[in-house]
């Protein structure tokens, strides 16, 4: 399931990835070079506790050292000094003496003070390049036309990304993860754009709760129907089905199969007769027997023929329905998201339910569908079983396409 997806969103990381790599290692490589230059000093003390060669110690240091070298050497030449000079001067080699280590360990604590700076110091982290991520942004933008994911999704995707990445530092080891973060936050926010309660929504509503769908054929909108059907039987709804594709004789039959299996009341004509009218009729029949919902199915037909379009619109007059569905084939790709539109402008669409996304191996219908039209992705089917229609559930698509 969506694993060209999933291939083009893994390569994005690689290359970004690998980018923020190679200018941290530029960045570790200054840093190094900065740190053993910022060693050079005119006291090379390493630390206190080591010994101190006074040797290359600053000069007045060093002259001072030399002046009690050179003061015990005369004292000691001079033997007929007094026993009070001799403790005199014993006094000032001392005051000498302490003052020469006074001033060491002044040097030794500035220079551990430098230190603790140097390495404590936090340094800022690196920022990617912005004409470099337009380039890394291009091979995406590129990856998901590819996986049939609509422009206007690409470029919701290719915003946030670089409002993100734009913004947030990178550190060395963690570039992966956090890119990786960042294409969740940009699909969920694709993902999240609408959300609806279907069952909120049959529970507020009067009854019966009519709902149309619509849909192009072989998108698979009559098992959705019953997939409906036995979900709603679950919440202890009572349903209708109206055969309401009287052009193929096929479609009537294949509902009422359906309707049998599931224990429901299917409302039929003949195949050529007046699809409004089944309506009508299952409507009625509804109202009459205190059912909760009906479900309204129609004829697929193709979203570039205007009569059968203007046909849909004049069922939707005569119904009045509370909800209408789009069904679209997730196989289908882009074409999906066009006929979405295309019925979307003739009877408004409410919800969308998309079909065959367990055999999905691009996914963008399944990113764009509901982001395109404005309307909420209700369910998608991931199996050809009544219990094989699921709520769609944005978390549950995000770690479906970045699982391992």
């Amino acid at each position: 399931m969506f694993d060209f997806l999933k291939k083009k969103l893994k390569l994005f990381e690689k290359n970004i990835e690998a980018e923020i790599e190679s200018e941290l290692k530029k960045e570790e490589k200054l840093e190094k070079r900065l740190h053993a230059e910022s060693q050079i000093q005119p006291v090379p003390i390493s630390s206190p506790a080591k010994s101190v060669d006074t040797t290359p110690i600053a000069p007045v240091i060093q002259e001072k050292v030399q002046h009690v070298v050179i003061r015990k050497r005369a004292l000691r030449a001079q033997k007929q000094v007094s026993e009070e000079k001799k403790e005199r001067e014993k006094q000032i080699d001392k005051q000498i003496e302490e003052s020469i280590e006074s001033e060491l360990q002044r040097v030794l604590q500035t220079r551990k003070s430098i230190e603790e700076a140097v390495f404590t110091e936090k340094k800022p982290s690196w920022i990617i390049d912005e004409k470099k991520l337009d380039e890394l942004l291009w091979d995406l933008e590129m990856g998901l036309l590819e996986a049939d994911v609509a422009y206007s999704v690409i470029d919701s995707i290719k915003k946030d990304v670089k409002q993100e990445i734009g913004r947030v530092p990178f550190d060395k080891g963690k570039a992966g993860d956090l890119i990786e973060t960042v294409l969740k936050n940009a699909i969920g926010h694709v993902l999240k754009s609408n959300n609806f309660d279907f069952n909120k929504f049959i529970e507020e509503r009067k009854k019966p709760v009519v709902i149309m769908f619509v849909g192009v054929n072989g998108t698979g909108k009559t098992l959705s129907i019953a997939k409906i059907a036995f979900q709603l039987h679950k919440l202890g709804k009572t349903c209708v089905m109206a055969a309401g594709d009287t052009f193929r004789a096929g479609a009537i039959e294949q509902l009422s199969i359906h309707a049998d299996k599931l224990g429901v009341k299917i409302v039929k004509h003949g195949p050529g007769s007046d699809p409004a009218a089944v309506a009508f009729d299952a409507i009625e029949h509804a109202k009459a027997k205190h059912k909760d919902i009906v479900l309204l199915d129609t004829a697929g037909r193709m979203q570039t023929n205007s009569n059968l379009m203007d046909e849909m619109a004049k069922i939707k007059r005569v119904a009045k329905p509370d909800m209408i569905i789009f069904v679209g084939d997730a196989l289908s790709g882009n074409d999906a998201v066009e006929q979405a539109k295309r019925f979307n402008e003739v009877v408004g669409i409410d919800g969308v339910i998309l079909t065959k996304v367990d055999a999905d191996a691009k996914g963008g219908s399944s990113l764009s569908i509901a982001y395109t039209i404005g309307k909420p992705l209700l369910f998608i089917g991931v199996g050809q079983g009544y219990e094989d229609q699921i709520p769609f559930n944005p978390e549950w698509m995000v770690q479906h396409i970045f699982e391992k």
